[in-house]
């Protein structure tokens, strides 16, 4: 069952709880630590983007077709639709011969609210583009290319992409593909659902020590290395301004990866030490997730002093405040993990 991870208050008195579940996996697979169900079920939803990036590294389309690292780290990012993320987008549809028509994410207003806002300004509708998962498509399209696979239908569970990208999950997540549950994510692409503890064990193959800059290869474990160097370079693709993934990367350099999924799945990589941590809360909620992130990375080590008191908008402890800007409420993590 999963448990209370956070407590909302108002006057002393708990009025809403948010319940979820945390694993924490080695990079052999073990479960040293956790809070509620690891073994829980849940859909990877944007978590699942990194694992979805690195065929474009192992099948040799970064190198044909010049893929920065920037733009490497923008396939896996959930990105916000800010000005340079766009850029990235725009110049891998330009690198592999297609256009932003050729994106079928669907169209949403940007996730940062002063993009969105000027777009309204300027009298411009959103497009493609702007699209938080247009990075992921981007890399679908590569790969298209790259194999001679048909672009129009890329998004479709029997495509031969769809097929590879199943492949890539399953190995990296060790669980076999016939016990994946698949849905259909809100791009419109297959999205997959197993247990948490398989999820943080995925993270835990990505917390490696990444290789020198510049290094080259399509072998798996230099794609591996290539893609997290990549990430770690370039917070800002992962999410974006005022996002808790990038503002969490930025206040502990080279120390994570983190990474959101939709309806309160989390995942979370720590560098160099081969600890992948998953989080789901039940009710999908921001509120419980974000101060859950920043607790767990606190009772880790990875964020203190500073860096911590920088993100307090996030949590773990953070004020109620009514209308006149006065406190009247906390919210606050109610769970223990062992740590380190």
């Amino acid at each position: 069952m999963s448990e209370i991870l956070i407590k909302v208050s108002r006057g002393g008195q708990g009025e809403s709880f948010h319940h979820g579940s945390i694993a924490v996996v080695d990079s052999r697979g073990t479960l040293f630590d956790y809070v509620g169900d690891p073994e829980f079920s849940t859909f990877m939803r944007s978590c699942a983007k990194p694992f979805q990036a690195l065929p474009i590294l192992e099948s040799g389309a970064a190198e044909r077709f010049q893929f920065t690292p920037a733009e490497l780290a923008c396939m896996c990012g959930s990105l916000n639709g800010q000005d340079y993320q766009v850029q990235a987008v725009s110049s891998i549809l330009t690198k592999i011969g297609l256009s932003e028509d050729d994106l079928l994410c669907g169209v949403h207003p940007p996730s940062h609210r002063a993009t969105a806002r000027q777009l309204e300004e300027e009298g411009k509708k959103p497009r493609p583009i702007h699209n938080n998962c247009a990075g992921k498509h981007a890399a679908m399209l590569a790969l298209c290319v790259f194999y001679a696979w048909p672009t129009a239908t890329y998004p479709q569970p029997d495509h031969p992409v769809q097929r590879l990208i199943l492949d890539k999950i399953s190995k990296m997540t060790e669980v076999p593909k016939d016990e994946i549950k698949i849905g259909m994510d809100g791009c419109g692409v297959p999205v997959f659902a197993l247990p948490l503890r398989h999820l943080a064990w995925a993270f835990a193959k990505l917390a490696i020590t990444p290789n020198p800059k510049g290094m080259a290869g399509s072998d798996p474990q230099q794609a591996l290395h290539r893609l997290m160097q990549a990430v770690l370079d370039h917070p800002e693709m992962i999410a974006g301004d005022q996002r808790i993934c990038t503002d969490v990367m930025r206040a502990a350099p080279g120390k994570l990866f983190a990474k959101t999924g939709a309806e309160g799945s989390y995942g979370l990589s720590l560098m160099g030490r081969g600890i992948g941590i998953s989080i789901k809360i039940d009710d999908g909620s921001a509120r419980g997730l974000n101060p859950t992130v920043v607790e767990v990375l606190r009772q880790y080590g990875i964020l203190q002093g500073e860096a911590l008191k920088n993100l307090r908008s996030y949590g773990p402890r953070t004020t109620i405040s009514n209308h006149r800007k006065e406190p009247v409420g906390e919210i606050e993590p109610l769970f223990r993990l062992k740590g380190p």
